[in-house]
């Protein structure tokens, strides 16, 4: 009988959030703001929002935090909803910080009213300088005891546009001194003359994130607002301002966000890798956005798992990527179709096969009887691959060598007889006699062998570009501060071979479909591929060639 999985901290919250009847059924919430491509710390965050509402039969928003128009654009949105419903998941409510602007602004009038908030005309520079420091306590900004009715005049002045951006500000009025800086005045509004791209020009102030966060919980009714542990500084300020404004108490948990080997998370890093051109864009498959992910051959069902595995926690960690494509080829295994690709030919020629003659073998779709099976063309001329064959048979080399026998997949056994080379020394042609008594399926020749390969029949064989990916960065942590982090790029991250040959059925194969390339990897469509120029990528390897085990988790 299996161990039942313990729960994670959320979860404990939650169960007994309900046991205590706080609230009938739990809502979520997964709020990206919509000025990059979603990653994969992105994926964590949709899992459990997401997870969380189906496993206590709650419900999860997707609201877009749409306040900052100047880097926000209806592109960023598509792909985040592309990428949440290709993760699995249904949002209850499609939603936005700017449905709320009225209310927003309506509140920060509310705060006004209460004596809890004002209007500066302080730079951004001299804010800061009067914040004070952690251990030295800030200073009141001139203009903190502006009379209610002025502040209610300058904040409608600045709503109707009369000032230019940066002219004036909204600070909540809290405690200049307190230990949280967070806490000192923070800003609520700003100018910004900038088109939206849902509201357009009707609004020229914005709220800051922490006014608008929160309340955005309040208005839906979130239960369990959860973020990362960056946001725990930003606790005190969120209960604050529900608090004050009396409005419905959604309460904000926090948890570790993923931090994982041989990759940066940051958008602003990420950015600089599809603008500076090196990568090939967003959805680039060396990019950890769910988008390239999903270029490259990732599954869902892959990425779930691996967010499962990886747990919530309360403190960073760094993951190791090893256990990303751990969780890949656990589920590759069980669901990819299995075919048979030739990255590096090298012509087998079989001397005693009839010219002109093809045979239709029976090979096996997938790892098991499920997957039924397909046919395979075989004929006198078949290309392998060039390292499946030596010149001079190493100990314990079980593949072609001159005198060496080795059996087809799903075919016949062969002898290598000989083989021939240009003139810089390279094998061009290798020559093997068949014995027909050895048909897979059909032995009755009692002959074994130790080795076998595959192939492709060089009549019917498709001509394919096979993209092989390894990882963007060189070293572990990519994201220290002793280096620009560029210069830690992997610069054969990228091999691209033009030469290689696949089997004819992947000319009906679909770009949703994934494929082990036998003895070769994993590997899929690339979206640019068309049946005039097949394009594969590599998804992952068959075996992990940059560390010896998985971590435990």
């Amino acid at each position: 009988m299996s161990e039942e999985k313990s729960l994670n901290f959320i979860e404990e919250i939650i169960e007994a959030d309900l046991a205590s009847g706080k609230y009938q059924t739990i809502l979520t919430r997964f709020p990206p703001e919509p000025n990059g491509y979603l990653h994969i710390g992105h994926a964590k965050s949709i899992c459990l929002n997401f997870g969380l509402g189906l496993k206590y039969g709650g419900k999860t928003n997707l609201r877009f935090d749409d306040t900052n128009p100047v880097k926000e654009d209806t592109e960023y949105v598509d792909s985040i909803k592309e990428d949440v419903q290709w993760l699995g998941f249904n949002w209850q409510n499609e939603l936005y910080a700017s449905d709320y602007f009225s209310q927003l602004y309506l509140l920060a009038v509310d705060l006004i009213k209460k004596g809890l908030a004002y209007v500066d005309d302080l730079s951004a520079e001299e804010i800061a300088t009067l914040k004070g420091t952690p251990t030295v306590p800030g200073m009141d900004s001139p203009n903190r005891n502006r009379t209610t009715e002025e502040n209610l005049q300058l904040f409608a002045d600045m709503k109707a546009g009369k000032y230019t951006d940066g002219e004036k500000v909204l600070r909540a009025k809290i405690d200049m001194a307190a230990p949280n800086m967070h806490l000192r005045d923070p800003l609520l509004y700003r100018i910004k003359h900038a088109h939206h791209h849902r509201t357009g020009n009707a609004w020229c102030i914005y709220p800051m994130y922490d006014f608008a966060h929160g309340q955005s919980d309040s208005i839906e009714k979130i239960t369990h607002s959860i973020c990362t542990l960056e946001f725990i500084p930003h606790r005190e300020l969120y209960d604050w301002l529900i608090e004050k404004l009396e409005i419905f108490p959604s309460q904000q948990y926090e948890f570790a966000r993923l931090n994982m080997t041989y990759t940066v998370m940051s958008k602003r890093k990420l950015l600089q890798l599809v603008t500076e051109g090196h990568v090939q864009g967003w959805d680039d498959p060396r990019m950890p956005t769910i988008s390239g992910m999903r270029r490259r051959g990732f599954t869902a069902e892959s990425i779930r798992n691996f967010c499962d595995k990886i747990g919530v926690a309360r403190r960073e960690n760094m993951i190791d990527f090893s256990l990303l494509e751990f969780c890949l080829r656990e589920d590759l295994n069980k669901s990819a179709l299995r075919v048979m690709g030739v990255l590096d030919p090298v012509k087998l020629i079989i001397t005693n096969y009839q010219d002109g003659q093809t045979e239709e073998l029976v090979s096996e779709n997938g790892p098991d009887d499920a997957y039924g099976t397909r046919i395979v063309p075989f004929s006198k001329t078949l290309w392998v691959e060039r390292e499946d064959f030596m010149e001079e048979a190493a100990k314990k080399w079980f593949r072609l060598a001159p005198g060496a026998r080795v059996r087809l997949k799903s075919a016949y056994i062969v002898q290598c007889d000989g083989f021939t080379k240009d003139e810089d020394g390279i094998v061009t042609e290798i020559y093997c006699s068949y014995l027909p008594e050895t048909k897979s399926g059909n032995d009755t020749s009692g002959i074994s062998v130790k080795g076998t390969i595959h192939w492709v029949s060089a009549e019917h064989a498709l001509p394919a570009e096979v993209r092989l990916y390894e990882r963007l960065f060189k070293v572990e942590d990519p994201s220290n501060e002793e280096r620009d982090f560029k210069e830690y790029i992997n610069k054969d991250s990228l091999k691209v071979i033009g030469n290689a040959w696949v089997e004819p059925s992947l000319l009906e194969g679909t770009v949703t479909a994934r494929y082990q390339f036998l003895r070769k990897g994993y590997f899929c469509f690339d979206k640019v591929s068309t049946p005039e120029k097949l394009v594969f990528n590599r998804t992952v390897t068959l075996k992990d060639a940059w560390s010896k085990e998985v971590k435990k988790y």
